[in-house]
């Protein structure tokens, strides 16, 4: 995936704000604080495109970035962190169920989980009630350097027999995981179309 230009599109807050442009998409979901901001800015080579914090779940819109005026990466909000007032998470829970909807032209969902917690209960609702969607689902271990190599393969291994996904280890760090998400990501848009 060769990054020639990246554009922040549009950030919806409500469901009237999302593009109805028909482009292919790659959207990253996660837990709060998952590093789903580290990995885009890492995947793109861009230093703060998308913005990182020290404290959870400040992503609370969609971020649509389109690459290479070809296809959108969108920054779905994270889930699982309670401390926004209720009617901000009553509305980015409207706004998500809008987004999945809306249909979007999602070759590829990739979900996050942050290898040194491994799968959570949140993990496990979001993971329920995205899976029989009609788009493929790539789970994508974040922080996998901070972790012993048998205990992520154990996690790879429980996600892969309960929910029948593929799973990848990706720490920013690493070259090799950043080329091997780019390759699935470049897979996914080629087909369905």
């Amino acid at each position: 995936m060769k990054i020639r230009h990246v554009e922040l599109f549009r950030t919806a807050f409500v469901p009237r704000e999302i593009p109805e442009e028909e482009l292919s998409a790659i959207a990253f979901i996660g837990r709060s604080n998952v590093g789903k901001s580290s990995l885009i800015n890492r995947l793109l080579n861009r230093r703060n495109l998308a913005r990182t914090s020290s404290t959870p779940g400040k992503t609370l819109s969609i971020n649509y970035y389109l690459v290479n005026k070809e296809f959108f990466l969108i920054d779905l909000p994270g889930y699982g962190y309670a401390r926004a007032p209720k009617t901000e998470i009553r509305r980015v829970h409207k706004l998500m169920d809008a987004f999945f909807s809306h249909g979007p032209r999602l070759k590829l969902l990739i979900h996050l989980i942050d290898s040194r917690r491994g799968f959570m209960q949140s993990d496990l609702e979001f993971m329920q009630k995205i899976v029989h969607l009609d788009f493929p689902i790539l789970t994508v271990m974040t922080k996998s350097d901070k972790v012993n190599s048998s205990v992520l393969k154990r996690q790879i291994q429980t996600l892969n027999d309960r929910f029948g996904v593929r799973s990848i280890p990706f720490s920013v760090k690493s070259d090799a995981c950043r080329m091997q998400l780019e390759t699935i990501i470049d897979e996914s848009l080629k087909e369905r179309e």
